[in-house]
Parts: C-alpha cells; sequence; structure tokens
C-alpha cells in the first residue's frame, strides 16, 4: 500500500474527526494513509509546524481555526480561489512549494444545495469574518445570495471581506437586520465545543428565516437546536465537513473520494446526527444523478 502522511494544523482539535474520515477513504484506495493532528496552542507554533511536516514527508496538511488566515504568509503558492477568498484551508507540498488552496467554499456549497433546496437567497446575514467567513460569503455569492450582510466584532476583518464580497457590514445582529433577512449562517466558532452558546438571542429566529450552521461539533449546536425549535429549515455543519474532507483528500492522494460513502461514514462517526447525513448522502446522489 502507497504511504500518504497528512494532516491537520489548528487550536482545540483534539475532537476532530478528520483522522478517522480521511483513513478510512484511504484504505478504500489501498493507501496507507495516516493523519495526524498538531494541535497549536499560538501562531507563533504554525511556521514550525509547517516546516516539521514538509521536512518529513507529508503530502499535505488541513489547516482550521484560528489559521486559516494567518497561514498564507507561509505559502509559495495559492489557487485562484484561495487567493479570491483570502484564505486557506489544505495546504500542498509538492516540487519544494507550498500551495494553498480552499476546499470550505465547495464544501459550504455543496452542504447548501443538499440540505437547503430552493430557499430564498434575496438577503442573507453571515455571521463570522474569519477564515471560515470568508468561504462561506464567497459560497454564497455563487449560490446566488442577492444582499449580504457580514455580522462580526472585528472591524477591519468584516470590513475588508465587505469590500471583498460587495457585501454590508455590521458589528451586531438587531432585531430589524434578522426580521428582514431570507436566511442566517453561522461562520463563527460561536456553538464549537470550545466557545459555547448561540451567536444571537433565539427569540429573533423568525418564520420564514433558515439558518445554516457551520460547526459540526457537536452535531446540533444551540442554534440549530433553538431553529428547529422555532420550525425553521435548517443544515448543519457535518455535510459541509464531509464535502470539504472529500475535495482535500483528492488534492493529498490524486485519487478521487467516493463523496456519498465518505458522507455515510461520517454519519456513522457522529451518532447524534446519523439520519441527517443519511439523508444528506441521499440529497447528494439524487442532485448528481
Amino acid at each position: 500500500m502507497a504511504a500518504v502522511r497528512c494532516g491537520l494544523i489548528g487550536t482545540g482539535i483534539g475532537a476532530s474527526l478528520s483522522p478517522a474520515l480521511h483513513e478510512a477513504e484511504g484504505r478504500h484506495h489501498r493507501l496507507g494513509l495516516t493523519y495526524t493532528l498538531f494541535d497549536a496552542a499560538a501562531p507563533a507554533e504554525l511556521d514550525r509546524l509547517l516546516d516539521e511536516a514538509e521536512r518529513d514527508g507529508f503530502a499535505g496538511l488541513n489547516i482550521t481555526h484560528p489559521f486559516k488566515q494567518q497561514v498564507i504568509k507561509h505559502l509559495d503558492d495559492l489557487s485562484p480561489q484561495a487567493r479570491a477568498i483570502g484564505a486557506v484551508n489544505t495546504v500542498i507540498f509538492r516540487d519544494g512549494r507550498r500551495q494553498g488552496h480552499n476546499t470550505d467554499a465547495y464544501g459550504f456549497a455543496e452542504s447548501f444545495r443538499c440540505g437547503l433546496p430552493g430557499v430564498a437567497t434575496r438577503h442573507v446575514v453571515q455571521m463570522g469574518a474569519g477564515g471560515a467567513g470568508a468561504a462561506c460569503g464567497h459560497a454564497l455569492r455563487a449560490l446566488g445570495a442577492g444582499r449580504l450582510t457580514i455580522v462580526d466584532p472585528d472591524a477591519t476583518r468584516r470590513a475588508d471581506l465587505g469590500a471583498r464580497l460587495g457585501a454590508d457590514h455590521t458589528p451586531a445582529v438587531t432585531p430589524e437586520l434578522i426580521a428582514g433577512a431570507d436566511g442566517l449562517v453561522n461562520a463563527s466558532p460561536v456553538g464549537m465545543r470550545h466557545h459555547p452558546g448561540i451567536p444571537l438571542p433565539a427569540a429573533l429566529l423568525h418564520r420564514g428565516l433558515w439558518v445554516a450552521d457551520i460547526v459540526y461539533l457537536p452535531v446540533e449546536t444551540e442554534l440549530l437546536r433553538a431553529a428547529r425549535a422555532a420550525g425553521l429549515r435548517t443544515v448543519g455543519g457535518a455535510a459541509m465537513c464531509a464535502f470539504q474532507a472529500a475535495a482535500a483528500f483528492e488534492l493529498f492522494t490524486g485519487r478521487t473520494p467516493d463523496i456519498e460513502r465518505m458522507l455515510l461514514h461520517l454519519s456513522h462517526l457522529l451518532d447524534r446526527g446519523r439520519s441527517r447525513l443519511l439523508e444528506r448522502g441521499n440529497a447528494y446522489r439524487d442532485h448528481h444523478s
């Protein structure tokens, strides 16, 4: 079996399911694929970890919160999409160069198409202007979002993303903003196991609003729980995780993954989200059949 080494750099990633997801798909392709977690507590560790992985013969690395934008200065080349988004979640080591890619935008777009078909996108409010938020914002524009409003407490970050996307931006949600929106995307870390909570008051979730939350651990965030209790259409982050992982797997290995198989495998890893992920797998098959 051909050996392939890859991994993930991020903060608080001990519960990541990426190793199991990538290694299982590798076995289907008769690859001796190993996927290592590098939990970095500070930005200063990023360059050292990149150096060590490249020296040790890694095919590449995934990059997650909070390094998706910081990693760019350590790279030699960016794919056109990564350059446009301004964030990288996959680094490939090839021919002595570090190539940055972004598979988050693809992952969000595919999960959105399968999980929220036919929803209105005249006005979408997105919470979060970091690396994941940049990818989601670009995907929303490609999906036909008309008016897009970026919400982030960091003035520089939200203004920069707003300018690149031609979007409005504001430091916080207001009742008026949400009342006039068709959809809400949570691309902030709020709701993750290390950042528990809900990114806006649940009372603002109104009938006619759809909600997408890119957090996948836990499977059902407080935001998703509140939205479903209010009868809203929702999609969680688990399907996005599988879609972006499939695209990264292809970059790491040069092999075309079975996306439906990866979705179904992730459904077994996420017991509480099993039924919803099975639906995503069926929706993906139907969408592409």
